[in-house]
Formats: C-alpha cells, structure tokens, sequence
C-alpha cells in the first residue's frame, strides 16, 4: 500500500502507539484544545489483553493506601511514588464513577468494576476518547519512529505522522497472542533506550519431578515460601499457595515469580511460624501422650488438607496405618523437613504464554519519574508495562499503568502550552 503522508496538524499532534489501558488512558487525560491526539493500535481492536485481566473480571487497583502500594513493584517500586501520589487508587475510582462506572472491592483489597466485566471499562475509555476527540485509529501498527529533534515522524503502512509528543504504550510480551509482542523495546532501542532482559512474571512455576501431582487444585492460606539459589536464600515472601498439575502457584509463588529461575529451589513451610525444633518438641509429646493414633490423625490436628497429608506421608515413606509409637526418629524427621521447609526445585517459569505480565523492559534511569518523559529525548515518554516495572497480583498493574498515564499526560499539557517545551527535566 502507499503511504501517503499525513498533514501536519495544527496546535500540537501527540502519537500515542498502542491502544491498551495505559495508552488509552494517556490519551483522553493528554487531548484538550489545541492537542490532536492519535491513537495507534496493531491489533483490529484495543485492548484485547485488557479483557482478559483479573480472567475477564478486571481488577483495576487496590483499596490499600497509596503509600504502602511502593513495596509491590519488586526492587522498582521508589520509581514510581510521584506517578502513583499524583494519580492515585482514589482519583482512578473517582474517575471511573464520574463516567459513570461504579467499583466494588473485595475484603481483601481488590478493587473491580462493580459489573464484573472488563469490557466496561475498555468501553468506557474509549467513548471518554472519543468525546475528547482522539482519534483511535486499529489496525495500523507502527513500523518505525524516529526523532528529528525538533518532534518524531511516526511510520505506518498507512500514513506518516509528524509528531510534537510521542507514547510508547505497546505493553511487555506476555499473553503474546493478544498482541503484546515487545514492539515497544524495539521502538525505544532505535531512539537511544537501553532495555532491561525481559522475564515472565506473575508467572506459575513447573517442580522437577513434582510429588504432589494428584494434590492439583489444594490451596493453602497465608504460608511462608522461600527462594534460594545456590544454597543462599535470596527471597522470602508469604501469601497463598496453590497446587496445579505441574507445580506451584498462587501468590506467594506468583510474586516470587520475577526473581525465580530454573535451578532454584522454593522452600515452602506448611506451618508457618513454626521452625523444626518447635514441631519436633511438638510431635515427640504428641506421641508420647497419644502414641496409638495414626501419624496422619496427628498431622489432621494441625489443620493441614487431608489429602495433602495422605500424599506426604506416601512422599516421606509412611504406611497410611501407621501409628505414632512405631514413627522412626527418621521418618519423624522426614515429617517436619516437609512441614517446615519442604524443598522444590524449579523445573522452569511458565513461559510468556502464561504469564501475567512481563518483568523488565525499558530501563528506569533515562526515564524522569515525575513525568514518565524520556531523559535523553525531549517529548518522548514511555508507559505502563513497557516499562521495567512489574506488580504484584491485586491490582497494582493496573494502578500502574493509569498512573504512569496520567503523568504523562500532565507533562504533554505543560508541552503543549509551552511551559517548559524541550525539557529534560
């Protein structure tokens, strides 16, 4: 097709590249009199990743205090305290109630359209773009951007976009079939960005030779999961856990995932709170109070799943009829090793296909905080998860990505109204 270059359009033209929350976001928070903004987006429709968050329910943000949402971006959280104080959960809600989308939160802090449906709050941004003139423009992916120093020329098969402001919100490389497939980290390298390795995040983990296959779908509140690599604990993390097919899920495992390699080993204790000693003090009088109960009506007690508890004793050698008088110091020992710190090595993260979101991408020390706008090149600002930042599961994705947006935006009208025009900042 020939490309046929588009008018220079009066005022101040902001290309926006890629139709996902953040972009769309950025978009309708940026355009205003004087401001032509276009959105373009790859795929036949926006936000296609967008409507399968939180599995279709959508879980925006959270009801936490916007100060305490910092330690659930990982080692990048300080990054984003300016984005997250100058938009924060209650200013998100506010503006989804001010269109007239009502939330609701879970007792646990989720915070979800009150419809269950992500579809409405894909709906909503797109009419709230529309009803400030942004253009929305689907199927026209970007092929290349480049700065001329006084803007950006933006290339697509269609048309050639001369630019004042250019947002890069093309999203990381999970879920790859709803067209996040890192276009973002090309478009940054070619403007002078370095990009961090990306890593599946929010991501279940396969176990080497896993034992408790038959156990998928057994969850367990609020336990203790550590990481270790080469013998070195290197994190910890609590939360809940949750057996599949394969391995490990849950929280826990799931916010764990970003730093977790194949190799490493996650120690799981099943009784949080209590260390090996304790138990053992706690079984060996168990036993010699109550030694003809069977071993696995003394572990019940402990309020452990039933069938986890069958599957352990199997795991550590111990006939399902055995009583406590006849345990071997041994197996009693086998007992509480898997109790208090049960060890599995990782076999593999789940791969992009099935991680929620992606961890690294572009790096955070060319990027102003404040404004999400590029240190290096004036105009040019990245947002949302192109960015190397990833969240725990909860909502602060999400809480990221509008903040992220919103930030932008700001700098965009301050550009635009000539206030401080081809500032680093």
């Amino acid at each position: 097709m020939e490309r046929t270059p588009t008018a220079r359009a009066e005022g101040c033209p902001v290309v926006i590249i890629g139709g996902g929350p953040a972009g769309l976001f950025c978009a309708l928070q940026a355009a205003g009199a004087g401001r032509r903004v276009v959105v373009l987006e790859k795929n036949a429709s926006c936000g296609r990743k967008l409507l399968i968050t939180g599995t279709g329910q959508c879980n925006l943000t959270n009801t936490g205090d916007i100060s305490e949402f910092l330690v659930h971006y990982g080692d990048h959280g300080p990054f984003l305290r300016h984005a997250l104080r100058g938009f924060t959960n209650r200013d998100l809600r506010a503006f989804l109630s001010e269109q007239g989308l009502a939330t609701t939160a879970e007792p646990g802090g989720k915070v979800f359209p009150a419809s269950r449906k992500a579809q409405d709050v894909l709906s909503l941004l797109l009419s709230a773009c529309s009803k400030r003139g942004v253009a929305v423009r689907c199927s026209e992916p970007v092929q290349s951007v480049a700065s001329t120093g006084e803007g950006f020329v933006v290339t697509t098969e269609r048309a050639v976009y001369h630019a004042a402001c250019c947002v890069v919100a093309t999203g990381g490389v999970s879920y790859p079939a709803t067209g996040s497939t890192g276009d973002g980290y090309a478009f940054a390298r070619v403007l002078g960005h370095a990009v961090t390795d990306v890593a599946p995040a929010l991501a279940a983990v396969t176990v080497a030779d896993f034992p408790y296959a038959d156990c998928a779908g057994i969850s367990f509140e609020n336990l203790q999961v550590s990481l270790y690599r080469g013998g070195k604990k290197i994190r910890q993390q609590s939360g809940d856990l949750l057996f599949t097919h394969h391995g490990l899920s849950g929280p826990a495992v799931l916010h764990l995932s970003r730093f977790t390699r194949a190799g490493d080993v996650l120690a799981v204790s099943f009784l949080p709170g209590r260390d090996p000693q304790q138990l053992d003090r706690e079984l060996t009088g168990t036993i010699a109070a109550h030694g003809q109960r069977l071993v696995r009506a003394l572990l019940l007690d402990y309020t452990l799943p039933e069938r986890f508890v069958r599957r352990l004793l199997d795991v550590a050698g111990i006939p399902a009829d055995q009583t406590g008088a006849h345990l071997s110091r041994e197996k009693r020992s086998a007992i509480i090793a898997n109790l208090t710190g049960h060890a599995f090595t990782v076999k593999e993260v789940a791969g992009f296909d099935r991680a929620m979101v992606t961890a690294g991408g572009v790096a955070l020390e060319a990027i102003n905080p404040k404004t999400m706008e590029s240190r290096q090149v004036p105009g040019l600002f990245f947002v949302g998860e192109v960015l190397d930042i990833d969240g725990d599961t909860g909502g602060y994705n999400l809480q990221a990505a509008f903040s992220t947006a919103a930030a932008a935006a700001r700098r965009i009208r301050a550009i635009c109204s000539g206030q401080g025009h081809g500032t680093l900042g």
